[in-house]
């Protein structure tokens, strides 16, 4: 396998209304046509197809357990993950979440074992002097819907109290959402500083931090048209939202006149595959895209963006909407030495027209185009060139530069050129995502001030 599988978490708290089966503490909902297996301390659902796709769930009956979750959780990685795949590889983890007394602690890392390659997941739950554990072992995410489904019909219940009685409360401590979606590069999720982590996905980049989840939609056809703002707000939203919720409720459109009006559609729905129902915001001002603002209610959003978008006054609070701006800024990715084999292409062009400022005649035209292009291979080694092409029309002057050695990666976020024009040069870099691409974005590191990034596509 080229590139090993990313899963990323979010716990969450969800509700499933289908009929569920139960081992030991656990409830669950089996997966359809998978291969079931049950022992006396083990339950296990397996799947493969005839191209050695594999996916193999085990849940482990609850087992004594110290009262530090995350303690319980690298006892766990030891002896079900360390010992078992011979793995020397430290887990990635993910946010913990607490519920009822239950605390889960997840995280992943590849393996290899006799020529295996794959992912292996360990999902631990703590409370009540007790741990529950359950493990994923996968090569491909073509299962991604069943670990998802399976992974939200779970819930857990209390041991016996002291009294010899069941209490029946019901948690969810248990990780939903997978994977990022397998693209080629290396980096495919990117957890900022301020909590923010962003998930490569296969029409969006997914956004999360506690309850709140932002969507932010890759460009697609029909989303962006000549129109009042009411029938181009339903129109996007018809497209990129409609088709993923039902029983639509309050529906409204709204929009902040300004120099990039900002354009807001927004209502209740009910998710075709959790069943519950959120509060949704669409939004998109200037060149921000279309981003979707996922929350459990209306409270949530205002709590985290601390304005009320149903009550908004059109004209005078325009500044209300940079928060929402900001969130195409999560739109973010580390770069890494493999990711630039090939031969990436920056093109710009731009025309003045001139006027004489005392008779008001034409005076002419000055054009301006340029290209830059980096030719990466193999052992790091690259090449550059520059073309630029400006002045009057009839009368432009072409100038060009270019020069070749080596490159290095810096902090996954910074590229090094031995030489550009005769000297070393550092940029500040960064991935974004399109639909079926990455956009490189470079910035010189010397005089970051601009903010303003050069954006190369490969070719």
């Amino acid at each position: 396998m080229k590139n090993i599988i990313t899963f990323l978490f979010t716990i969450t708290a969800l509700s499933c209304f289908a009929q569920k089966q139960s081992f030991d503490l656990t409830s669950y909902t089996a997966p359809a046509g998978w291969k079931k297996q049950l022992t006396a301390n083990t339950l296990q659902f397996t799947k493969e197809d005839a191209k050695g796709n594999y996916c193999i769930i085990n849940l482990y009956k609850a087992v004594a357990g110290t009262d530090k979750a995350k303690e319980n959780f690298d006892l766990a990685w030891v002896s079900l993950v360390k010992e078992v795949f011979k793995t020397q590889t430290e887990p990635v983890m993910q946010p913990s979440a607490i519920e009822n007394g239950w605390e889960a602690h997840s995280g992943y890392a590849p393996f290899e074992l006799d020529g295996n390659k794959g992912v292996v997941v360990l999902v631990t739950s703590s409370g009540f002097g007790k741990m529950v554990n359950l493990t994923i072992l996968t090569n491909t995410d073509i299962y991604e819907k069943n670990i998802s489904s399976f992974l939200e019909s779970i819930s857990l219940k209390k041991p016996l109290d002291n009294n010899g009685n069941t209490i029946v409360t019901v948690s969810k401590p248990l990780p939903v959402k997978t994977v990022a979606k397998k693209d080629g590069f290396t980096f495919s999720t990117t957890n900022f500083d301020d909590g923010w982590t962003a998930v490569v996905q296969e029409d969006w980049v997914e956004v999360t931090k506690g309850v709140m989840k932002v969507l932010l939609h890759y460009p697609k056809q029909g989303t962006i048209f000549p129109a009042d703002p009411a029938p181009l707000i339903s129109g996007a939203w018809n497209i990129l939202v409609a088709p993923r919720y039902s029983n639509l409720k309050n529906f409204k459109t709204s929009y902040i006149s300004s120099y990039d009006r900002a354009y807001l559609g927004m209502g209740y729905a009910t998710g075709n595959n959790s069943g519950k129902e959120v509060f949704i915001v669409l939004f998109r001002q200037g060149n921000s895209g279309w981003i979707e603002f996922i929350a459990p209610d209306k409270k949530s959003f205002i709590q985290q963006y601390q304005f009320d978008p149903e009550t908004i006054k059109w004209d005078s609070e325009s500044k209300l909407m940079n928060p929402l701006i900001a969130m195409a800024n999560y739109n973010k990715f580390a770069v890494a030495a493999a990711d630039f084999t090939g031969s990436w292409s920056s093109d710009f062009s731009g025309v003045q027209q001139l006027y004489n400022v005392y008779t008001g005649e034409y005076a002419g035209m000055n054009m301006n185009q340029s290209n830059q292009t980096f030719q990466f291979g193999p052992a790091n080694n690259y090449s550059w060139k520059f073309l630029a092409v400006n002045g009057p029309a009839g009368a432009a002057k072409v100038g060009q530069a270019k020069s070749a050695g080596k490159f290095t990666v810096l902090n996954n976020w910074q590229l090094k050129f031995s030489d550009i024009e005769g000297k070393p040069k550092t940029y500040n870099a960064f991935f974004s995502c399109i639909k079926g691409a990455r956009l490189l974005h470079l910035l010189d590191a010397q005089f970051p001030g601009s903010g303003i990034y050069t954006v190369f596509g490969k070719k």
